[in-house]
């Protein structure tokens, strides 16, 4: 019998460099929710991974970033835990942008983290040039010696992530499995629900609303019928303003949040779904201790 490997491995890298595309790529079904709009995740998020030869837990953080606010603090604090907890650590960088000062930053902080092995990861080679991904692979090797691996890849095109998978397995720890086979995520039904409409909420709004959405959850139920499920959820924003947004000219926005929301929630609860969606205003809950707590941060 072959040696069985599990443990954790958590991604880190600026916002928007396809942590949580590469979470989703690996694990083959969506645990985090995805966004052009930066700073899209903003828990550790579980993706599981199952093979033969052992399981990676695999730990999506929140981008890295200089916070402005208290949620913004509260965010980097999260990752600084998480990464004093895993196994290996994935730093991300896209092959169609030059190593910066926040990569070399983040890059320079995992000395802080002795225990954990490290792999450095090109990402986003389906859309770069040859000479753009040799570039990038250069530059990232030369940001640390001790590197366990360099791999470039694209999880949009779902190539090399074998790679990564086998050799992530291969620098974990000899042990049983943590979660049982054909456990993806162990997030609950709940909080995956409120992301998909926060996702859903974040599509196609200006830059200046994503940090500002939070989503609660009033009720989840299933009909006597069982064959519809109603939901009940807030959307929560800072000011009137962002509320008409999100509503649109006659609801219009609104009802198009709810048609892509449920559309995703529907294969993931296996009913049809009624859902209702209320939107509601807490002033700057971003700032807020007593706010942030109430919303689950």
């Amino acid at each position: 019998m072959t040696d069985h490997r599990s443990g954790f491995v958590t991604f880190v890298g600026r916002p928007n460099v396809g942590k949580s595309t590469l979470t989703n790529a690996l694990v083959g079904e969506k645990v985090a929710i995805t966004s052009d709009k930066p700073q899209t995740t903003r828990r550790a998020i579980r993706g599981i991974l199952n093979r033969p030869s052992g399981q990676l837990v695999i730990v999506d953080t929140p981008g890295i970033h200089k916070p402005r606010t208290l949620l913004g603090q509260r965010l980097n604090d999260l990752v600084e835990q998480v990464l004093g907890d895993v196994d290996v650590i994935c730093f991300l960088v896209p092959a169609t942008e030059k190593v910066g000062p926040g990569d070399r930053r983040i890059a320079a902080s995992l000395d802080g983290y002795p225990r954990a092995k490290k792999v450095a990861v090109v990402t986003k080679t389906d859309i770069a040039s040859r000479e753009q991904i040799t570039e990038r692979l250069m530059e990232v090797d030369s940001l640390r010696s001790d590197w366990a691996a360099v791999i470039p890849l694209s999880a949009v095109a779902g190539e090399q992530l074998d790679v990564l998978a086998d050799e992530l397995l291969a620098l974990m720890p000899e042990g049983p499995a943590l979660y049982e086979e054909g456990v993806t995520t162990d997030e609950s039904i709940e909080d995956r629900i409120a992301e998909i409409i926060r996702e859903a909420a974040l599509d196609g709004v200006r830059d200046e609303l994503p940090h500002s959405i939070a989503v609660t959850i009033d009720d989840i139920a299933e009909r006597d019928t069982g064959s519809m499920t109603d939901i009940y959820a807030n959307i929560v924003v800072e000011r009137d303003s962002q509320k008409a947004i999100i509503i649109g000219h006659k609801g219009s926005r609104l009802a198009a949040v709810g048609a892509r929301a449920r559309a995703q929630i529907e294969p993931l609860v296996g009913t049809k779904v009624f859902l209702k969606l209320h939107v509601r205003v807490a002033k700057e809950w971003q700032r807020d201790p007593k706010q942030l707590g109430r919303l689950g941060f």
